[in-house]
């Protein structure tokens, strides 16, 4: 299966070459706003460089894909409008008109926890603890919290249009993959986002900063090839047309369910964040 993949060299599109580039089912292609130098660990890969937000640009990149992989896009939620619109407005537009023109039947798109992110501001920080009783639904009500929430809520929405509504010939499977956290490899664990703050020198292990950031990651922890699994469930499938569904590891405190993803894509994540009671070791000390 010829795949590109958009946004190729973020932490999605890493976990992506880390977990499936090797194997034979796939030829991916990657397309990125900028190249990496030959000695980066990403650097021996070919890459489409072009900006999502450039029609022309990206075009090219689209002729002969069986499946797109959309995951370019700003992707933080202090974003304001100008800086989201053009890679997450325009960008997916831009995507998704591409892979109609090159026939592109399978069209998975990096989506984001924050679509439905009021719910967790709304019931912080009891949420985040193992006793809490919420759990949200791909069916429940868009809540998004921010500029950015809301334009990945743009990008579900001209999926499901274009595949229910403007009744195209391409792309005919839609899958939204609404994201929690998938970090790099080095932050890789429940305590990924806590350690990274650490290491920015904005808290210490032993502050409320540092306890939170565990107790929310031990909830939205995405692990890398629970990831990777998550998009070859995608890949692999023959039967939705549209769909949303939530990407997470099979973590004991999360509020996002599984049940869609795993009654309609076989999705069945190894990776549990209540099985690390600490950060890994530092093997350098």
């Amino acid at each position: 299966m010829d795949v590109l993949v958009t946004g190729s060299y973020g932490r999605c599109g890493t976990a992506i070459i880390d977990h499936l580039d090797a194997t034979d089912d796939y030829n991916f292609t990657y397309l990125n706003r900028s190249d990496r130098p030959a000695d980066h660990p990403y650097g021996s890969f070919d890459t489409h460089v072009a900006d999502i937000a450039d029609s022309d640009a990206i075009r090219p990149a689209f002729t002969g894909q069986d499946a797109v992989i959309h995951l370019a896009a700003y992707p933080y939620t202090d974003g304001n409008w100008d800086d989201v619109f053009e890679p997450n407005i325009l960008g997916m537009y831009n995507a998704l008109t591409a892979a109609r023109d090159a026939g592109v039947e399978t069209f998975i798109y990096g989506s984001t926890n924050h679509v439905v992110g009021q719910y967790e501001l709304e019931h912080a920080p009891d949420i985040y603890r193992p006793d809490h009783d919420i759990t949200v639904r791909p069916t429940d009500p868009i809540r998004p919290d921010s500029y950015y929430g809301t334009t990945k809520a743009f990008g579900e929405l001209l999926g499901r249009q274009y595949i229910e509504a403007d009744h195209v010939e391409f792309p005919t499977q839609f899958y939204a993959l609404r994201i929690c956290t998938v970090n790099s490899e080095q932050y890789d664990h429940p305590y990924g986002d806590a350690e990274f703050g650490v290491d920015a020198g904005d808290w210490d292990r032993s502050s409320e900063a540092y306890d939170r950031a565990v107790n929310r990651m031990k909830a939205m922890w995405h692990s890398r090839r629970d990831f990777a699994h998550l998009i070859e469930c995608c890949l692999q499938d023959k039967s939705v047309e549209f769909d949303i569904f939530h990407g997470v590891s099979d973590n004991d405190r999360r509020w996002f369910s599984l049940r869609n993803a795993r009654d309609r894509l076989g999705y069945d994540p190894v990776d549990d964040a209540a099985e690390w009671t600490a950060p890994p070791q530092d093997d350098s000390s």
